[in-house]
């Protein structure tokens, strides 16, 4: 029986990787020793601990890890506490490889407490670029890793590129695109976010157009966060739709994002704004899939909508260089260059699907191909 350790870090990486989980915990061949860290265990990040305990998953470790600060030195540290305490989870565990995904800074902590204890590390969605540090520690997890689960042939390509062995590379395509699936099957929408969830602000009635906005801190712009956030909120103001508003995640930035929140919530108690912590992960992608656009800067707009056509307005660097579908429209931080692209998007309507980052089988190639790999430390590099 081989143990694969997961390493859950946030609400979006969970997210990310829900139907790996239940495929690995499934696989007669397979262990899964799922570790929860980070901001997936604190409240006002969304509590994501309570949807993976509700979802069934047994938790082998939770690990405290965060600075508080949103500086770019709590960052910092934070990861170095990572490393700390995740080695420690690693060596009570002693899994057969340990699992990361994405580009977080808690993901580096991941890459390199697993790499120095000599526990061959998997990478998920390696190879991509977005053109900020995410982009850096993206690209430094690969080179730590032994093996490779990509979402496309354009990421195995670049990996190879960067003198990554092509045998060690296979393209599974993304989790989250299977929640897609889901969501795409489980329409229309059949719950009240504002019941479900609670949530602050506007009762949104759900059977009217709406719009979604999620907007994160860019961590090298992290000073300008609470000014893109006013910029953002005025742009959404002038469209007049009701909103459906989440907060940043844990990021370099975001006590500036949430304080403009809050600004602009104690200037407006009026305005027809309902924001969030978080919501479960299918029910997010089915109340996307009913909104009239998705506004900000959050992958998702990339990655999910561009597979359930949902119209997007990407705003800034972000995403800056990552494989998009025709769904999106990239505007810069100005307040009437925002607002066009959004009437654009609402008079566009949906558009195609399309699986540039998998077809919803994702999780279930997972498993096979961590029950199958044999894995050699030694990595061989094509220089």
């Amino acid at each position: 029986m081989k143990k694969i350790c997961v390493i859950i870090t946030a609400r979006p990486s969970y997210s990310r990787f829900k139907t790996a989980l239940q495929a690995i915990k499934e696989h007669p061949n397979l262990e899964l020793q799922l570790v929860v860290a980070a901001s997936a265990l604190l409240d006002r990040f969304g509590s994501t601990v309570n949807y993976i305990e509700a979802d069934g998953f047994s938790i082998s470790e939770k690990v405290y890890m965060v600075i508080e600060g949103s500086n770019l030195a709590s960052a910092a540290k934070t990861t170095g506490i990572g490393i700390i305490e995740l080695a420690t989870a690693f060596d009570n565990l002693k899994p057969d490889m340990v699992c990361t995904i994405g580009d977080r800074y808690e993901t580096m902590a991941t890459a390199i407490a697993a790499s120095y204890m000599n526990i061959p590390l998997v990478h998920i969605q390696g190879g991509e670029v977005t053109g900020n540090i995410d982009e850096k520690v993206r690209h430094a997890v690969s080179k730590l890793s032994d093996l490779h689960l990509v979402s496309n042939t354009d990421a195995k390509a670049r990996l190879i590129k960067m003198g990554e062995h092509a045998d060690a590379i296979h393209i599974t395509g993304c989790p989250s695109i299977d929640l897609a699936l889901q969501a795409n099957a489980q329409m229309p929408l059949d719950f009240d976010p504002c019941l479900k969830y609670g949530g602050v602000g506007a009762q949104i009635d759900i059977n009217q157009p709406f719009l979604v906005v999620m907007q994160h801190p860019v961590t090298t712009e992290y000073n300008q966060s609470k000014q893109q956030a006013d910029i953002l909120l005025k742009a959404i103001e002038n469209i007049g739709l009701p909103v459906f508003w989440f907060w940043p995640n844990p990021d370099a930035g975001s006590d500036g994002t949430s304080s403009a929140i809050r600004t602009y919530r104690e200037e407006h108690p009026n305005a027809n704004i309902r924001f969030f912590k978080n919501l479960e992960g299918l029910d997010f992608l089915k109340l996307l899939k009913q909104s009239k656009c998705l506004i900000g800067n959050s992958s998702v707009g990339i990655r999910e909508s561009a597979y359930l056509g949902v119209p997007v307005v990407n705003i800034g660097s972000r995403q800056n260089k990552r494989l998009r579908g025709s769904n999106v429209i990239d505007v810069e931080f100005e307040t009437a260059a925002i607002e066009n692209a959004i009437q654009q998007q609402i008079t566009h309507g949906i558009y195609p699907s399309e699986n540039i980052y998998g077809n919803g089988d994702a999780g279930q190639l997972i498993a096979s191909v961590l029950a199958k790999a044999e894995v050699n430390i030694k990595k061989v590099i094509n220089y």
